[in-house]
């Protein structure tokens, strides 16, 4: 029997329009506006080769991090068309490709090591410790699915 390669795309969407508002992410949303950036780009075929095995995993709308599975090969596709990216379910957005890994375990934890490092850059602007925690366990915070991997 054949394993089929998975590839696992991290990344960070960054709404273009600052506000307080946390921006609602969907997996769904995220998922159809990748479909439709395919589509557009390379027709029918690219629609085809990454339909079989494309998914959005992983979306968190506080930290605006993302996951979305692809197979081996037609993930090029996505790729390139990820940072073309510009509307998500009627947001304007700007995407960034942070990590592209063959296992969902090494995306986690490129996703850990990414926000502790978020973290120290942020450290100095907080006034007193209580603060300090806060954020700590506000970014910190991982899902049940990210929570076997620690």
């Amino acid at each position: 029997m054949v394993r089929f390669k998975n590839r696992y795309i991290t990344i960070e969407i960054v709404p273009k329009i600052e506000n307080n508002k946390v921006l609602t992410l969907r997996t769904a949303a995220l998922q159809n506006a990748i479909q439709a950036k395919v589509q557009q780009l390379y027709g029918d075929f690219g629609s085809a080769a990454i339909k079989v095995g494309f998914q959005a995993k992983y979306c968190n709308a506080q930290t605006k991090i993302a996951l979305i599975k692809s197979r081996h090969g037609p993930h090029k596709f996505i790729l390139n068309c990820i940072p073309l990216l510009s509307d998500i379910d009627g947001r304007a957005v700007t995407v960034n490709i942070l990590y592209v890994g063959a296992t969902i375990k090494h995306c986690f934890i490129f996703i850990r090591t990414y926000q502790q490092k978020k973290l120290e850059k942020m450290w100095d602007t907080f006034r007193n410790d209580n603060e300090r925690r806060e954020m700590q366990k506000a970014l910190m915070q991982l899902t049940t699915s990210m929570k076997v991997f620690r």
